[in-house]
């Protein structure tokens, strides 16, 4: 468990270097964004331990299934709701640093000025 955290830690930690990274973008899309990865990371992880929970515990019968299966479904959907979420967040950040990377020459001419 201890690991997990760490783990989730980390990858809150790089992404938000991700978020800091990206010039003119606002404090509360980043809070906003942490929140979304942040949420959509547990979800994916809450669901693939309760999915991994079923499976182990499952002999492989058919009235495993008939009784497992659906809840195991439920959990897929979840990991690929969350899936879907993350894919979601990385064009809004893909966006971001297109716009970020774009240079307008008058803006740079006024800067220089200045």
């Amino acid at each position: 468990m201890l690991k997990d955290k760490n783990k989730l830690d980390e990858k809150m930690k790089e992404f938000s270097d991700l978020l800091d990274s990206i010039d003119n973008l606002e404090d509360k899309k980043k809070m906003l964004w942490r929140e979304i990865y942040n949420n959509a990371v547990i979800d994916r992880m809450n669901a693939y331990m309760l999915f991994t929970d079923i499976y182990t515990t499952m002999q492989g019968g058919t009235n495993d299934h008939v009784q497992l299966g659906g809840t195991m479904s439920k959990y897929i959907e979840r990991m690929n709701k969350s899936n879907d979420q993350l894919i979601k967040l990385a064009e809004l950040i893909a966006k971001e640093e297109e716009k970020s990377a774009n240079i307008n020459a008058d803006d740079m001419f006024s800067q220089i000025q200045s």
